[in-house]
């Protein structure tokens, strides 16, 4: 192996966030309070995400699953991936997303479970609005 990456070999990684770490262990009291105030308006000082894998699958299935959604906001949010490298879908994109997606929940598999997945991951974004996903294509393993 020569460690290089093979040409257009990649996966698409959905990982959820669902909870946070705040690193403020040996902070002195001063910068403590610059952290607490920088969360309070927004900003993320010290704080380390903690990601969950949900769902893997090759760039390719990724393409071939999201071909099945008609044309529509849900399709152009999808495909956001395919243009940034990555995409992240919250609370303002769950109802979009399900209707589009729930269609697919009978579809050929692999994409029936990976529609399922991602709606329940919907739904929990629902019940909880501070879940997100991010969506990322990463380099496959060699």
């Amino acid at each position: 192996m020569t460690g290089e990456e093979k040409p257009n070999q990649h996966n698409v990684v959905f990982w959820s966030l669902r909870q946070k770490f705040l690193d403020s262990g040996d902070v002195p009291e001063q910068a403590q309070q610059v952290m607490y105030y920088s969360l309070a308006i927004g900003h993320h000082v010290g704080v380390i995400d903690c990601l969950n894998t949900e769902l893997t699958c090759s760039l390719e299935e990724y393409q071939r699953w999201i071909s099945l959604l008609p044309e529509g906001d849900a399709l152009r949010k999808m495909r956001g991936l395919l243009t940034f490298g990555e995409i992240t879908i919250d609370i303002t994109h769950t109802q979009m997303l399900a209707n589009a997606f729930a269609p697919l929940c009978e579809s050929a598999a692999p994409f029936a479970a990976w529609s399922s997945t991602l709606i329940r991951l919907l739904t929990e974004i629902v019940h909880e609005p501070a879940i997100y996903l991010m969506v990322k294509k990463t380099p496959a393993s060699i």
